[in-house]
This record gives structure tokens, C-alpha cells and sequence, in this order.
């Protein structure tokens, strides 16, 4: 795109800073940038801080290159030609400072499109585990598809940077063959999700008949809506700047030579990466709109809480600061000796009424206990098959200040009778464990998750 207009990069770059400010917009509402932290609680592993700064990071490096050469475009402006008439600069007649700038710009491009086409790998690798797992307990870090996912990576990391280093002599070449580099990468992976697109609503009916669990269902279904969207966007992304690549790889440009057909598959390219880049951190970082909800509002119960217990605190002290009626000391003195044993007369018009004293049990009338309130037993058949009724678990905040959603919750298999037990087994016949606790496609843990008071219990310096 080095022989387009200025106005190319202009819509690239309010377009990448338009995703920019929608990032940190996302972010400060999924957890207030604390999923950017190195230590973001106890089950954040590495590979979910790789995926997190593998993604995040190709977002500036994106802003960097169009914002980079929107300044040079329009510094350097246009020029005429006897042949061609009035078009931009060419890159042969840049300053010197310019022309150094190409290739670290062009390696920010190419370094940001390897780490997406990490990300959508990933995400590839993930969906094909999670269709073909089936009910056995397999590990994510152990099977196939993850170490795909590795080896697609370091290819991915490594071939798109050197390409580009290879042709840094041409810069023209060199984004051809850049464009031509990426476009096939990215189009192979976007073609890969194809056949998971068209069997997802197989799977998720499947997962329906087998029992998961509603809210489970309701994600994994807006993932796919979300997935299918973001596949009609990064065809935008991809087909463009191929054609533009193939077109400038040749020894006769036809495409390329058209100012209209270059400015409209360079602008429906950029309009198509920051859209799927979008979705991408919609996908990656899940808001829960209803679980926001309920936090602020038990967050302002709490203070409203706090605040009535003050005051009732204030107004008990200000009950006891109150001075009650004293006798003037000449009087006390007047009236003898004092001593807090001591029964007080009343006179002759209160001969009828008792007199004070200590004895406080003697004044008191004698209360009889409130009668306990038991609730009758339920008391379960051993010899009945059914299912035991299930439970709901609330809301609960875990140490890193998520909010894990109340669900209902089924009984431990292990306290079932032999019938139930197998009315269990069969209720989550052919489906993942992992299905059941599924957020997002790089919220995966090692092994089985503790709860926080085991991990507290351990680790006395979990807060």
C-alpha cells in the first residue's frame, strides 16, 4: 500500500484507534485491567497470559504502523509525473529518514498478523478439541490439538518476520510478498473454521439433550453467532489485500495500477481487520452483563449496610453519653453517707410502694424460654432411583475479584445410590467435564480447579 493516497492510512489508522479505545473500554469493564497482571489469582496460568498479551499486543503494534505511515504519507504529499500525473510520492523520492522507517514499520505489521494468526490457531485447535472430545477426561496440554497449536505458532512467529526481512531492498516487493504471506496463512485458518461452523449447532443441540447446564448452553450458542460473524469479517480482511498481493507479485500489475480498486480493497481490509479483531476481544474477554449488575448492586447493599450500622452505632453512643439527673453534692452529702448498697427510703406519701434493690432477681419476673422451632427431617428412600433434588449455589467472588454466577448444582455421585448413579452417568453420557464450567476459549487450567478456601488454606499469603 506504499503507492496509495494518504487517505488509505487515514481510515487505517482512526479505524485501529477506534479498536484501541474499545480495548481499553473492554477491559476496564471486564475487570478493571486485572486480567493484564502477571499474578491475576491463583488460576491464572502461562498459557493464559500468553494468549492475553499475544492478542493484546498486536493491537498497538497495528496502531503503530498505520499511524506511522499516515504521518510519512502525508509528509511527503504528491508529485507529478510526466506519465502518471498527479500521484503520491513514491518511496524513491522519500527523505532518508523516511526510507529508514519502512522496514521497522513493515516488521510491527508483519510481527502483529503472526501473533493474530496465533490467536486464531489457537482458537482453531481449541474449537476442534472441544467438538471431538466426547465425555472422556482428556487434558488440553496433553492432546493433539495443543501441540498443533504450538508447532502452527512458532511457524506462524517465525516465517511472516522473515519474509519480510528477506525483500526489505524493494519496499513494493516486500509488501507484496508480505501481503501474499499473510493473506494465505490467515485464509487457511478462516477456511479451517468452516466445517466447525457448520457442525457447531450439532454440537450444541447434543450438549442440550445430554443436560449442560443452561447459562453453559447460552455461551457456547453466542460464541458460535459471535465465531460466524467474525469469519465474514476476516474474509474482508484477508480476500482484499490477497488480491492486491497476487496483483503485485506479477510482472504486470493491472489491479494495482487502479488508484479506485487499491483505496477500496485497502480501506474494506482495514475495515475487516479491526471488526474480527473486535469480536476476537469479545470472545477472548466475556462480559457478563447481569453479573456486573449484581455485583454494583451488592456492592452498594454493602455500603448502604455499612453506612445504617454506623449509624446505629452513633446513635447507641450518643445514648449512653447522656447525662442522667444527679443530685447537687451538698445535697448527697446532706443525705449521708454513700454507698452503692445502700436502699434508698421513700417517703411516708410512697410507703405503698416497693423498695428499690439490688437484687435484681427478686424484680424481675421470670421469663420462660421461647420454645425451638425444629424443622421435621426428610428422611430419603436408600431403595429409591431418583435423582436427589438438586441445590442452588449463590454468587461467589473469588480472590481475583471475579464473579462466579450462581448455578444449580447437581449432588455428588459419590452420595448416590447404585440407581441414581447410574441415572447420573447417563445424564452427562458423551459430554466434556470441561463443558460444564466453560467461559472462554483461553480460560483453560491445568488439571482440576480447587476451590479458594483450599488454595487459601495453603497458601497463607492468598489474600
Amino acid at each position: 500500500m506504499s503507492h496509495t493516497t494518504p487517505a488509505t492510512y487515514l481510515v487505517w489508522s482512526i479505524l485501529s484507534c477506534l479498536l484501541g479505545c474499545f480495548l481499553v473500554f473492554h477491559l476496564y469493564k471486564f475487570d478493571k485491567f486485572k486480567c493484564l497482571k502477571l499474578n491475576n489469582g491463583p488460576y491464572t496460568g502461562a498459557f493464559k497470559r500468553l494468549m492475553t498479551y499475544t492478542y493484546l499486543l498486536s493491537v498497538p503494534a497495528v496502531m503503530a504502523y498505520a499511524i506511522g505511515f499516515t504521518v510519512i504519507k502525508y509528509q511527503e504529499g504528491f508529485t507529478v509525473l510526466p506519465e502518471y500525473g498527479i500521484v503520491p510520492m513514491p518511496w524513491q523520492m522519500w527523505s532518508q529518514q523516511h526510507k529508514n522507517a519502512i522496514l521497522p514499520l513493515y516488521l510491527l505489521f508483519t510481527i502483529s498478523w503472526s501473533l493474530e494468526m496465533v490467536t486464531h490457531l489457537e482458537e482453531l485447535c481449541f474449537w476442534l478439541f472441544l467438538v471431538n472430545s466426547g465425555s472422556v477426561q482428556q487434558d488440553w496440554f496433553r492432546s493433539l490439538y495443543f501441540k498443533t497449536w504450538i508447532g502452527g505458532s512458532v511457524i506462524a512467529i517465525l516465517y511472516m518476520p522473515l519474509v519480510t526481512i528477506f525483500n526489505r531492498a524493494d519496499p513494493l516487493k516486500c509488501e507484496a510478498f508480505t501481503f501474499l504471506a499473510g493473506s494465505l496463512g490467515s485464509l487457511s485458518l478462516t477456511l479451517w473454521f468452516m466445517p466447525i461452523l457448520w457442525t457447531f449447532p450439532k454440537f450444541i443441540n447434543k450438549l442440550k439433550r445430554s443436560g449442560v447446564d443452561v447459562r453453559t448452553i447460552v455461551r457456547l450458542t453466542t460464541f458460535h453467532e459471535l465465531n460466524c460473524l467474525r469469519v465474514v469479517f476476516r474474509l474482508l480482511f484477508v480476500v482484499p489485500l490477497l488480491v492486491l498481493a497476487i496483483d503485485g507479485v506479477r510482472p504486470h500489475q493491472h489491479v494495482n495500477e487502479s488508484p479506485f480498486w487499491t483505496e477500496f480493497f485497502a480501506c474494506v481490509s482495514g475495515i475487516g481487520c479491526v471488526i474480527s479483531s473486535a469480536i476476537t476481544l469479545v470472545i477472548f474477554f466475556p462480559r457478563s452483563v447481569e453479573g456486573e449488575i449484581q455485583s454494583r448492586h451488592a456492592t452498594r447493599e454493602k455500603s448502604q449496610s455499612r453506612n445504617a450500622r454506623g449509624e446505629s452505632r452513633y446513635s447507641e453512643r450518643d445514648s449512653y453519653l447522656t447525662p442522667l439527673p444527679q443530685k447537687r453534692f451538698s445535697d448527697a452529702l446532706s443525705d449521708g453517707p454513700i454507698s452503692p448498697a445502700r436502699d434508698y427510703q421513700f417517703s411516708d406519701t410512697d410507703h405503698n410502694k416497693p423498695r428499690m434493690s439490688l437484687d435484681l432477681d427478686e424484680q424481675m419476673p421470670s421469663l420462660s424460654p421461647i420454645p425451638s422451632v425444629r424443622t421435621p427431617s426428610v428422611i430419603a428412600d436408600p431403595n429409591s432411583n431418583a435423582l436427589p433434588t438438586p441445590t442452588f449455589q449463590p454468587n461467589r467472588r473469588v480472590g481475583s475479584g471475579m464473579i462466579i454466577e450462581g448455578r444449580v448444582v447437581q449432588p455428588s455421585p459419590s452420595r448416590l445410590t447404585a440407581g441414581a448413579l447410574a441415572a447420573h452417568d447417563e445424564t452427562l453420557s458423551g459430554v466434556h467435564p470441561f463443558l460444564h464450567n466453560f467461559t472462554s476459549p483461553i480460560d483453560i487450567m491445568h488439571g482440576p480447579q480447587k476451590p479458594q478456601w483450599y488454595v487459601k488454606r495453603r497458601n497463607p499469603f492468598v489474600v
